[in-house]
């Protein structure tokens, strides 16, 4: 998701430069329950916003801080619209603000009142897009490359098309045209094959890839990119060994005592055998390491070296990972 700084609330519903509002310590929510009300602002380039509760007196100010990821869609690029009616819950989160811990509100699960899926990025691009064919063409190439820090790619588009608009073999691909499932691709992408939508430039000189997937629809994943295995829903606890800062990723060991699923626990038996077989006679015995992401951590979580988490578990093509993490409550 490229990132620009906003100047402040406009028609658009962009969210001045404002994140969630600290709450005191002795504040407290029902964990379980619904509420209503209107998106009050949202920044697409920064994805986050505001929702005004139509219930009131629930929350300090009546409003609501909201995330692109608790959004509940299906859209390539998760956002919200100024005035929408929606319906999400209350979570407290524990976050940092620099040096200082933050423990704030904001927004989970957010829907369409009665729990559908906020899917309104199609409606909005068919008002502001102008598409060779029409909105629901799909062409078949090759993503040439994308680079995900800077924001942009190229796409090789396949031979054998006939367009009365002049699109050149080779078009642009930004950021917001990938449909990533609604998850940040931090991943290089080369040689990928692929099918798109193809837009103009408002200007009308040139031409890009819009709603980018894989064959057949699909989102283009890191998860389905490395065939990635879920392995039942069960939580387990653990601890991080490791963290690679820059390049957001590191290691947990999990607990003693818990029953892994079979497949995970022998991938991690394999990669403790192939570690200790390569390790010095007098080193530290290798410990049994599950793998993870940042992007699979929880919004609020900062990993760090001795953080106790939970979290759920799966394989894929480099082993044994683990998803869905989250901070223990101390």
């Amino acid at each position: 998701m490229t990132v620009q700084k906003p100047t402040g609330g406009d028609a658009n519903g962009d969210a001045a430069d404002t994140g969630p509002v600290a709450i005191p310590e002795d504040f407290t929510i029902d964990k379980d329950a619904r509420y209503t009300g209107s998106v009050i602002d949202f920044n697409k380039w920064r994805g986050f916003g505001h929702i005004a509760l139509d219930q009131k007196e629930v929350v300090p100010g009546d409003k609501v801080f909201v995330h692109w990821n608790n959004i509940q869609t299906e859209d390539r690029f998760p956002r919200l619209q100024q005035g929408l009616q929606v319906e999400f819950g209350l979570v407290i989160s524990q976050g940092w603000r620099g040096w200082n811990k933050l423990r704030s509100l904001k927004a989970k699960t957010v829907t369409l009142p009665g729990g559908g899926m906020v899917n309104i990025q199609a409606a909005m691009d068919a008002e502001n897009m102008t598409f060779v064919g029409a909105q629901n063409f799909r062409y078949t190439g090759t993503v040439k490359f994308f680079d995900p820090f800077r924001g942009f790619g190229w796409v090789v588009i396949d031979d054998g098309y006939a367009m009365d608009e002049p699109v050149p073999k080779e078009i642009k691909v930004e950021a917001w045209e990938l449909n990533t499932g609604g998850k940040r691709l931090r991943m290089r992408v080369d040689k990928l094959a692929i099918e798109f939508g193809i837009v103009k430039s408002k200007k009308g000189d040139s031409y890009m890839a819009y709603n980018v997937t894989l064959p057949g629809g699909a989102p283009i994943t890191q998860e389905a990119m490395e065939h990635r295995k879920e392995e039942g829903g069960q939580r387990y606890t653990g601890t991080v060994q490791w963290w690679q800062r820059w390049q957001n990723w590191g290691h947990i060991v999990p607990d003693a005592g818990q029953a892994l699923p079979p497949a995970v626990q022998m991938k991690l038996e394999a990669a403790v055998a192939q570690a200790a077989a390569k390790a010095k006679p007098d080193g530290k015995p290798p410990e049994m390491l599950l793998y993870f992401r940042k992007v699979d951590c929880e919004w609020s979580l900062r990993p760090e070296v001795g953080k106790k988490v939970s979290f759920t578990v799966y394989l894929d093509d480099k082993g044994a990972g683990a998803k869905d993490v989250m901070p223990l409550e101390e």
